[in-house]
């Protein structure tokens, strides 16, 4: 008898623990009064806030500095139809204080894109949500 694929909502332990091993998520954000999504690498901060690293003259730094946006990553086999999905909702703001810059460029999110001007945005874990897929072969 086959087994019956299992879908079952994450804890927020559990999906930060997801996201902490993918390097790459989404960016979901308001741009020119539409939606838009942006896939950018990221990486966890000590107080579970979301970390990206772009270029300071950036339209996604214009646009996401101070506002509300979502943040989702996740890892999927369609072999084995599993996989999970994490959101995460919060506040974004771009870091300003110069110590916490140093300490970020030392320990935080690396870029894939050379960049020339650093900034290090933050995205506040105040709602993270997960789903996640066990299916069968």
């Amino acid at each position: 008898m086959p087994q019956e694929d299992t879908f079952h909502e994450l804890d927020r332990q559990e999906c930060l623990r997801l996201l902490a091993k993918v390097p790459v998520g989404r960016v979901v954000y308001t741009r020119q009064a539409l939606p838009a999504v942006l896939p950018v690498n990221f990486c966890l901060d000590t107080d579970d806030s979301v970390l990206l690293r772009t270029s300071s003259d950036s339209e996604l730094v214009r646009a996401i500095d101070g506002v509300v946006v979502a943040f989702e990553a996740d890892e999927f086999d369609a072999e084995t139809r599993s996989g999970w999905s994490v959101v995460v909702t919060g506040r974004a703001t771009v870091v300003t204080d110069p110590a916490e810059h140093v300490r970020l460029s030392e320990a935080g999110p690396t870029s894939w894109m050379p960049l020339r001007s650093t900034v290090f945005v933050r995205i506040e874990s105040e709602m993270v949500n997960g789903r996640e897929l066990r299916g069968h072969a």
